[in-house]
């Protein structure tokens, strides 16, 4: 933990705070509830992905497969995503998005964007570069 004055919280803890109450405005920008954020965040994957395995998805989203087959099933119900067999592995499927779950993903993204942008737009333009800067970092020490 890197040292910082007395009373001031240090640049990890105040990055920390920031990023967590920033997804939290985003999260709360959603469009449609009725989907958890364990589903979105798999048809995140998909949209991003392409068509995956079940185990594929379990990987990237960091689950085991168990949780993912029952995270499959409920965007099947809601008519977001479809199962079909594997091209060359009869044991195995392929979890690819339906239209209508590109368009949720697509309706959740929009949402958050637009209360984004509007927020952006109150700025000046040298804090928009500032965040601009910012993102790069942070989209470069995320990938690490």
């Amino acid at each position: 933990m890197s040292e910082s004055e007395p009373g001031e919280p240090n640049l990890a803890s105040r990055l920390r705070l920031s990023v967590v109450r920033l997804n939290r405005r985003l999260r709360a920008q959603r469009s449609d509830s009725s989907v958890s954020l364990t589903q979105l965040s798999a048809l995140s994957s998909l949209h991003k992905g392409g068509p995956l395995t079940p185990g594929e998805l379990a990987a990237r989203e960091g689950v085991q497969p168990p949780s993912m087959t029952r995270v499959i099933a409920a965007l099947e119900e809601h008519g977001y995503a479809t199962r079909s067999p594997h091209p060359t592995d009869g044991r195995q499927a392929i979890v690819d998005l339906t239209e209508a779950g590109r368009t949720f993903i697509k309706a959740e993204v929009c949402a958050r964007e637009r209360w984004l942008d509007k927020r952006l737009a109150e700025l000046d333009e040298s804090e928009r570069e500032v965040l601009s800067r910012a993102a790069e970092i942070i989209d470069r020490m995320a990938g690490q």
